[in-house]
């Protein structure tokens, strides 16, 4: 297939269609998501998220994805894109955790705000514990719970240091990590940038890049579940690192070793990044 751009017709035509399947995601949660029970919501939230990327002419390729998730479980992923979360949707439904302008988002922060994304209000350490009781709470539900820790997105090139805190509800709900690596590819299996979220794109620039894209894969790599009982949360962020780096074929980077002085019911910090939709709040000092 040809790696050329794609016509600027067909790719507003995909971006029209993608404005009315928003459209009927707003109608969904609006009139209907609420009064699901969480499986019927999970099966809702799955094929709005496949259809979002079959729209956008994403197609999704999974590896070593576990026959039954363990319980409780916090998935940890890399990350690139705002895609990411609708791939990870597509297969995992999931609460999200994310910064809190992405509530303000025009129509994207009303849908991930009523499927039930956990955010962090920027500021606030007492909000940041809060969200943090919130994850316990989840995980104690047996929802699965997903965070990116790399507090950013990079290019998919590069794995930055994992910050830590979103990482001890895990802790703290006695669950397993389940590390996720995700890459995106081009016809040819080629990493692709296609999809990269960093930098100075915009929103726009990053969509309209998208959906000229001829051809475009996102490839989860589940790992082992690790057991996060009686780990450190800073441990367990450099274990999870490592393994997601070894999927991704990078060499490791950024690692910061577990200390002593790590404490265990420390809350996240306010400090969060504002390039990424779901960011990991930075580790206190």
């Amino acid at each position: 297939m040809s790696r050329h751009p794609v016509p600027v017709a067909v790719a507003c035509l995909r971006l029209a269609r993608l404005a009315l399947h928003l459209a009927r995601g707003l109608w969904i949660v609006e009139t209907r998501y609420a009064r699901l029970v969480p499986a019927q919501q999970d099966r809702e939230l799955e094929r709005w998220s496949r259809r979002l990327l079959a729209i956008l002419r994403v197609q999704i390729a999974r590896h070593n994805v576990p026959s039954v998730l363990p319980e409780p479980c916090l998935l940890v992923a890399n990350h690139v894109s705002w895609l990411d979360v609708f791939a990870v949707y597509a297969g995992l439904p999931s609460l999200f955790v994310a910064k809190a302008e992405v509530r303000r988002w025009p129509v994207l922060g009303r849908l991930v705000a009523r499927v039930g994304t956990l955010f962090i209000e920027r500021g606030s350490r007492r909000h940041a514990r809060l969200t943090s009781e919130r994850m316990v709470a989840a995980l104690g539900r047996g929802r699965l719970v997903a965070v990116c820790p790399e507090g950013t997105t990079t290019d998919g090139r590069t794995l930055r240091h994992f910050h830590s805190a979103l990482l001890q509800p895990a802790i703290d709900a006695e669950a397993m990590v389940l590390p996720v690596a995700l890459r995106y590819v081009d016809a040819t299996g080629a990493q692709t940038d296609a999809a990269a979220y960093v930098g100075e794109t915009s929103f726009v620039a990053s969509l309209w890049r998208i959906a000229r894209a001829p051809s475009l894969a996102v490839e989860l790599r589940f790992a082992a579940p690790i057991d996060a009982r009686a780990m450190r949360r800073r441990e367990l962020a450099a274990r999870a690192h490592t393994v997601i780096a070894r999927e991704l074929g990078l060499r490791l980077e950024h690692t910061a070793p577990g200390t002593a002085a790590d404490p265990r019911a420390a809350p996240p910090s306010a400090l969060l990044p504002t390039r990424t939709p779901y960011p990991a709040p930075a580790d206190p000092a």
